[in-house]
């Protein structure tokens, strides 16, 4: 098992407010933005090829040797965009149900953790100082991006609540684990638990902003939310790694 160095003990951002801004932000745009791809091109081609991307900005993500915030960030939005064309692929395509697919992917993620949790005795994520751990740890993050998009598409169209109102639905189950961790409740599986949520939330209100009013949208258009998505997005990381709120003082 390789030790990474003393400087990389914390390849991950500090979790707090911005944080999870920052991520809400992807879910929503990965979810503009498979939207646009899958919907007007080849989808087999478009899966590769945010595969292909995915890949290089994960590279990029395991060669540097501490937490950085654009190289970070780069790969969980890579993550949001080819976990939700992933999922959408398998329902598009393969004519998978979102119940099943929902269903699947939870299977997937409760593995991901088993085999972390087996191998390592924690999944808390600063304590990502191997790299094992940290291939573990992405392995969840698009286990719960595919996972987040098959629930939430779930919860719109096969249940029939509409973008908006699933969009409350989420808002309000995420703060279900914010009151545990408040009181005191495990924090990893709080943390996990948001996290998990924090994409269905996302992209419940990004489908709201774009798709046609015909369908309870706002009637943006897929395209136009993905390019808003991404400067906003641009501009806090670009914050975040000016500003260095999101690392501990004691992080070299």
């Amino acid at each position: 098992m390789t030790m990474l160095t003393s400087t990389s003990l914390r390849k991950v951002p500090e979790i707090a407010l911005l944080f999870w801004v920052v991520k809400l932000l992807t879910t929503a745009m990965g979810e503009a933005t498979s939207d646009f791809f899958v919907l007007r091109y080849n989808p087999y081609l478009v899966v590769v090829l945010g595969g292909i991307a995915l890949l290089i900005v994960l590279i990029i993500q395991f060669s540097v040797s501490r937490y950085i915030a654009w190289v970070y960030w780069a790969a969980v939005s890579m993550v949001a965009v080819f976990g939700t064309m992933a999922a959408d692929a398998l329902h598009i395509q393969l004519h998978v149900s979102y119940a099943l697919s929902t269903i699947f992917f939870a299977v997937i993620l409760i593995a991901v953790f088993r085999l972390w949790h087996k191998s390592e005795r924690t999944l808390s994520i600063h304590s990502i100082n191997t790299r094992q751990r940290e291939m573990f740890y992405w392995a969840a993050v698009l286990a719960t991006f595919a996972l987040g998009t098959a629930a939430g598409d779930l919860t719109p169209i096969t249940l029939g609540l509409g973008y908006f109102s699933a969009g409350l639905l989420f808002g309000g189950l995420i703060a279900i684990p914010a009151v545990a961790f408040w009181f005191g409740f495990n924090k990893i599986f709080c943390f996990w638990f948001a996290y998990i949520l924090t994409r269905p939330l996302g992209a419940s209100f990004a489908d709201w902003m774009s798709k046609p009013q015909s369908i309870g949208g706002l009637g943006w258009g897929d395209g136009h939310v993905a390019v808003i998505l991404t400067i906003i997005i641009i501009v806090f990381v670009a914050y975040l790694a000016l500003s260095h709120r999101d690392i501990k003082p004691s992080q070299p």
